[in-house]
């Protein structure tokens, strides 16, 4: 058995592709078959046979002659007696190899809480991956037993001397067992566990890189802080400034340049409360956002007042309004003024 390649190791039973049964004669003419539907069992095969063991455990309930009627007569007390006695156990104490793939199984069969000595030959059919990666191995067999052995001694005779169900029941094994994994390539194990830390440090750079990220992101968060303070509302304080070019620079230029026309606000207004304004109002997006209120103002002064031009011409003297209409035309900051002027009253 252990010239047999990969046959060393543990396997256990796979019950969807095994089966446990039975057949007997019925009535002394015909042969019935069963089966235990519910069966587990593992083998763990040593290089030395002498050092190998096998276990099968079979639940009585699971018992399936295709006849629901016989089947609740086998899982009574006249023969399993289920509720008392609810598992088959076979625990093997020696394998023998008596030819090429050739074993007996040696041991000890307990039904019905009686234990008998019991010997099974298998036949290794063959060791085989299937699709998925399974190493299987086919192992086939037979034994003919007495149930009377096992205190099984239920029977009703026949007119003809003999009986309806014989002593002598066959037992038949079509096992297929698969072989651990994890037994299989223990040393594959370790080296992916020592494989484990080298992505790890690859972990550690990443979020390095994700810390960098937000450092970039962190001068965005200014611009939020001066589209604040760009419009910062203080609509009171525009009406204060009466500075009537500031809203041209303002206009041209953008936020940021805003501070500009601060310094250059005592050069285009002559009154005082210009002065006193930026003292009030210090931060430089307050002078463009008051100039750009002021601007409408302005333009609506010089609206208002069209008769200035007249009453220029109404004074005495003819030569001097000709020079005086060049003044008018140098500078229009005076029509603001006088119109300033006549709003404060100075008319």
């Amino acid at each position: 058995m252990t010239e047999t390649p990969g046959i060393t190791g543990h396997w256990d039973i796979d019950p969807s592709h095994s089966r446990l049964g039975f057949s007997t004669r019925h009535a002394m003419v015909s042969r019935v078959r069963g089966a235990f539907n519910d069966v587990s069992g593992s083998a763990d095969i040593a290089d030395d046979l002498a050092d190998s063991k096998a276990e099968v455990i079979i639940q009585t309930a699971s018992v399936d002659t295709r006849t629901k009627g016989r089947d609740e007569h086998l899982r009574s007390a006249d023969f399993f007696d289920v509720e008392t006695y609810p598992e088959i156990r076979f625990v093997s104490s020696a394998i023998d190899e008596v030819d090429e793939g050739s074993y007996i199984v040696t041991g000890e069969l307990t039904i019905r809480d009686m234990t008998k000595t019991v010997s099974v030959p298998l036949e290794l059919i063959g060791v085989d991956t299937d699709p998925f990666g399974n190493l299987r191995a086919g192992l086939e067999g037979s034994r003919r037993i007495d149930r009377k052995d096992w205190g099984v001694t239920w029977n009703t005779k026949l007119d003809s001397g003999g009986v309806l169900v014989s002593d002598k029941i066959t037992l038949e094994f079509e096992l297929s067992l698969i072989k651990n994994a994890a037994e299989a390539a223990p040393a594959d194990s370790s080296e992916t566990a020592v494989e484990a830390p080298a992505p790890s440090t690859e972990a550690t750079s990443a979020p390095e890189a994700g810390s960098a990220a937000p450092q970039t992101t962190a001068p965005v968060t200014n611009a939020p802080e001066n589209s604040a303070d760009a419009p910062v509302q203080e609509t009171p304080e525009a009406p204060e400034a009466p500075d009537a070019p500031k809203p041209e620079a303002a206009e041209s230029a953008p936020a940021p340049e805003a501070p500009q026309p601060v310094p250059e606000a005592p050069e285009s207004v002559t009154p005082t409360p210009a002065a006193d304004e930026t003292e009030t109002a210090p931060p430089a997006p307050k002078a463009p956002e008051s100039a750009a209120s002021v601007a409408p103002k302005a333009e609506s002064a010089g609206s208002e007042f069209p008769p200035p031009p007249p009453v220029k011409p109404a004074e005495p003297s003819a030569d001097k309004p000709a020079d005086k209409a060049p003044e008018t035309k140098k500078s229009d900051d005076q029509s603001s003024g006088s119109a300033f002027g006549k709003i404060f009253g100075l008319r």
